[in-house]
């Protein structure tokens, strides 16, 4: 069968598509190229339902091979080995806007899988994915209300940059991400250097009219060669099962059971009206098979009608008010920093470590042009947080994501490495979990930071707004700090961080087919207040400014720059000068390629010793220079002494003493410290020094 390519022009460059030229075993398959990046987009599914779920299992990978960019996996095994940070945050993106545009009672399993072929870095392989698994999937077999388009914006001298190539994307003032459906917006994703709330909604919303035109254009591929879609067996609850259940348990004792501020009672009185139910049910297998889900569903009914009918929320609170605060600073000793910021029962506690800058982490991966991050932020979430128990498995793809979000939140306020050079590993570990832990993480951060003695610009705040929807687009609440049960049942997980001066970051994740503008402008004003709050009345009580001094368990460094053509001199022959300094002084000791020579230690004094000592290395000799050095060997006609390693003169017999000497192991030892005092150059061209003439 003969292919068919399309293409249109996006941001100044042709974005093509081959439908039918390969992968024609996928449900629905697009070979995409921008420019001269190249993904094979495919999206499959299974022909019957997973058994015994009771969520639809959707896998999404973006699989990054280093062929795309030329080069050969590092390490023994020469083989891309597991899924990179980026490959991972990339995954979550495409995840997010289209989980909710596939039919709420499909059990199909189903994989969006995007292999990166070639890369071009003009054209970012990460926005091609998200283009073609949209694709894939709309002029596929498998049930989907899209199709859906994502665009991403860039921001450099506050000009828009429209599909930002990568240098663009890693160093402008905003990395935006938005997706939309041909009425709209379902997704945002954006890091911003402090910007305000209203140039914001004029990005998101730049970016949904351009997702406007990939959607007609996706849609003339859909009407040409998209394949009808297939049948599948619904997993709805029965509605004679739901009618049932509320003679068994009637709306006002369900309402009962999940109004509750606290947790854990609530999750008691829902286990209670379960094992009602099951009792009631207990003859018919059929339907204490999906009693787990349909109890599920009568507490998201009850929740939701409350909520948007009767303005009341699950813990007694109103609509825009913030759960119990609690912040402090320094609860755990000898580390570096640390703090713990609590939102009713979500705690987390973040811990600041300080390295020199070589302990930066090194980035092997399609954008392995940023080889290096300097700040690293990572978000641990164990099943005690919640009451579970299971074994540790690692940080999974939720674990990376929150941890990437709010990294994402807190670089724009980083001193410089010139300012403050040392890399920053800052871990929040999630002691209590009921919703919203990303963000609390964020405040938990920045206060820890500031215990550390971090100098950042400005404190930072996140907080997450939840919505709730009726029947028609201005049926709606947003509510203010959303616990865990307003997340599960609600619409909207809203996710808001920033300064008092502007938005550093978001993260929009949502249950239903797109918000309204009216709505995006209501959850961003309403996160703007909330942070204010917690800044003001919170945060900066607990440590209103970054301490002026390190701990003392923090490793100092000093710094001082030197001619880069003397960095050889510095190193020696095979590393021998610097591993000498480094025994000798019992620092460590850094040098850039541009001469900066970073020297890290606890004791001041050795710092100081070190120091010197390249200061000596660096130096040219010159008459009348004075200096200390230690006797390194002795000859007939003189001795020769080390003032650094590999930096040595010599001292001629008759300059050791003013009064003759006729051995000179009577006036010097090996290993003697000494000073001297520079003479100029010899008959022979060699500097030349003197011990009488420094006394």
């Amino acid at each position: 069968m003969a292919y068919k390519t399309y293409s249109m022009e996006l941001a100044g460059r042709t974005l093509s598509v081959d439908v039918g030229r390969v992968a024609k075993q996928a449900n629905g398959a697009a070979l995409m190229r921008y420019g001269d990046t190249m993904v094979l987009c495919t999206a499959t599914a299974s022909e019957k339902p997973r058994e015994g779920i009771d969520f639809f299992p959707l896998s999404v990978e973006f699989e990054e091979k280093m062929y795309a960019v030329g080069k050969i996996p590092g390490g023994f095994n020469k083989r891309e080995g597991k899924a990179s940070e980026n490959s991972v945050l990339t995954a979550r993106v495409i995840d997010r806007p289209m989980r909710p545009l596939f039919p709420k009672d499909y059990r199909n399993d189903c994989t969006l899988n995007n292999l990166v072929l070639s890369v071009d870095e003009e054209c970012r392989p990460e926005l091609v994915a998200m283009l073609g698994s949209a694709i894939a999937t709309s002029i596929s077999d498998i049930p989907f209300c899209g199709p859906c388009a994502t665009t991403q914006l860039g921001m450099v001298d506050g000009e828009f940059v429209i599909n930002p190539n990568q240098d663009i994307w890693d160093n402008g003032d905003l990395q935006l991400t938005v997706a939309s459906t041909s009425e709209k917006v379902i997704m945002i994703e954006a890091g911003a250097n402090e910007i305000k709330e209203e140039k914001m909604l004029e990005a998101i919303y730049m970016c949904h009219d351009i997702n406007q035109t990939i959607i007609e254009f996706i849609n003339k591929m859909v009407e040409e060669v998209g394949k009808p879609k297939h049948e599948y067996t619904s997993c709805a609850i029965p509605d004679e099962m739901f009618e049932k259940i509320k003679e068994i348990v009637p709306p006002e004792e369900m309402e009962e059971a999940v109004f509750s501020d606290d947790k854990q009672t609530r999750e008691e009185n829902v286990r209670k009206v379960t094992e009602k139910l099951e009792e009631a049910f207990a003859d018919n297998e059929e339907w204490l098979a999906i009693l787990g889900e349909a109890v599920y569903q009568y507490q998201k009914k009850t929740v939701r009608k409350m909520i948007l009918k009767d303005h009341k929320r699950p813990d007694g609170r109103e609509i825009t008010q913030i759960r119990p605060l609690a912040a402090e600073v320094d609860l755990i000793p000898r580390v570096h920093g640390s703090a713990m910021f609590t939102r009713g029962q979500t705690q987390i506690c973040t811990i600041t470590t300080l390295a020199p800058l070589s302990e930066k982490q090194k980035v092997d991966g399609l954008d392995s042009y940023v080889t290096e991050k300097r700040y690293m932020h990572h978000y641990n979430f164990p099943s005690y947080s919640v009451g579970e128990t299971k074994p540790s498995r690692g940080p999974g793809r939720r674990e990376i994501g929150h941890g990437a979000l709010a990294e994402k939140a807190l670089v724009p306020v980083l001193p410089s490495e010139e300012e403050f050079p040392y890399t920053i590993r800052t871990v929040s570990e999630t002691f209590e979990s009921n919703g919203s832990t990303s963000q609390a993480s964020i405040c938990a951060s920045t206060m820890s930071l500031m215990a550390a003695g971090v100098p950042i610009k400005k404190p930072v705040a996140g907080i997450s707004c939840g919505l709730v929807t009726g029947e028609t687009d201005d049926d709606y609440i947003v509510l203010t700090d959303i616990q865990g049960l307003e997340d599960f049942f609600g619409d909207m997980d809203f996710k808001v961080a920033g300064t008092k001066d502007g938005i550093t970051a978001i993260q929009m994740d949502i249950k239903i087919h797109g918000l309204t503008r009216p709505i995006v402008e209501e959850a961003i004003n309403r996160t703007r207040e909330a942070r204010m709050y917690i800044l003001d009345n919170v945060m900066l009580p607990a440590i209103s400014a970054p301490r002026g001094e390190l701990s003392k368990y923090a490793p100092k460094i000093m710094q001082m720059q030197i001619d880069p053509a003397k960095i050889g001199d510095v190193v020696g022959q095979r590393g021998k000068t610097i591993n000498s300094l480094i025994e000798r002084t019992g620092v460590r000791i850094d040098i850039t390629d541009e001469g900066m020579i970073s020297i890290c230690g606890e004791d001041s004094k050795k710092m100081q010793e070190a120091r010197r000592l390249i200061e000596v290395i660096v130096t040219d000799f010159f008459p009348g220079q004075k200096l200390e050095g230690e006797v390194v060997a002795i000859k007939e006609f003189g001795a020769f002494i080390e003032f650094a390693p590999g930096k040595e003169g010599m001292v001629h017999i008759s300059k050791i003493s003013n009064e003759r000497i006729n051995h000179i192991e009577d006036e010097l030892t090996l290993g003697d410290h000494v000073k001297v005092v520079c003479l100029g150059k010899d008959k022979m061209g060699r500097m030349s020094f003197s011990i009488k003439d420094a006394k």
